[in-house]
């Protein structure tokens, strides 16, 4: 009696652990550093388009994922990113800034969660929403139309990308993340629907946003 109360007390301690050990596979919860670079057509005072250069902008933001298994799981951010672009017309020079909170739901397939080093491929839809836009203009001896700079409150886009995680900690739990993040926009951004005078004209025209980034971050398993 006393030798099966022994057993089953064993048996029933490593199904906890067991148990324990897979729930704590599931839940993911992080923080990620993402610098990137953005891609706008932009209008020209003459009626042309110009494609300006690229500003480095800054992007912040969460993560919380859940993990089916340890290949297998799904993740959802939240990220307050500027969009930055710089052109040159004439003797002008302009500088674009554009921030969104953006909030991709990403399908994620892993090579494996707790591995010491796991490879990551992840894509989805994001939401964009618009938080601010800004023009700046510097220089300009000869008098041009004014560029007036409107977006739509929304966006939606397709975000992609490729990482790596690196495990911290003996339990491989704590990890350091480092990775690719794309995103192209679905839908127009430009909103021409503001009243503007006719020596002005909208700067954004039948404008997509496309960005490319890297991350680096922290994440922890539970």
């Amino acid at each position: 009696m006393k030798n099966t109360i022994i057993k089953y007390g064993a048996i029933f301690t490593l199904l906890l652990v067991w148990s324990f050990n897979m729930a704590a596979q599931r839940a993911e919860i992080g923080l990620r550093l993402m610098p990137t670079y953005s891609n706008l057509a932009v209008k020209t005072s003459s009626g042309g388009s110009v494609k300006g250069e690229a500003v480095l902008g800054f992007g912040v933001g969460a993560l919380l994922g859940f993990n089916f298994t340890n290949q297998v799981g799904i993740q959802g951010e939240v990220i307050y990113n500027t969009i930055s672009q710089k052109y040159k017309e004439l003797d002008i020079e302009r500088k674009i800034k554009l921030t969104y909170v953006n909030i991709p739901v990403l399908f994620s397939l892993n090579t494996g969660k707790t591995n010491v080093i796991n490879l990551n491929i992840v894509a989805g839809p994001q939401i964009g929403i618009s938080v601010g836009s800004k023009i700046t203009t510097t220089g300009g001896d000869v008098a041009q139309p004014n560029a007036v700079l409107s977006v739509k409150k929304g966006d939606l886009g397709f975000a992609y990308g490729v990482g790596l995680d690196f495990s911290l900690s003996p339990s491989h739990h704590s990890r350091l993340s480092i990775g690719y993040r794309g995103v192209t926009g679905l839908f127009d951004i430009s909103d021409n629907s503001r009243t503007i005078t006719t020596d002005s004209y909208y700067l954004l025209d039948r404008t997509h946003i496309k960005t490319n980034a890297v991350y680096i971050g922290l994440s922890q398993l539970f």
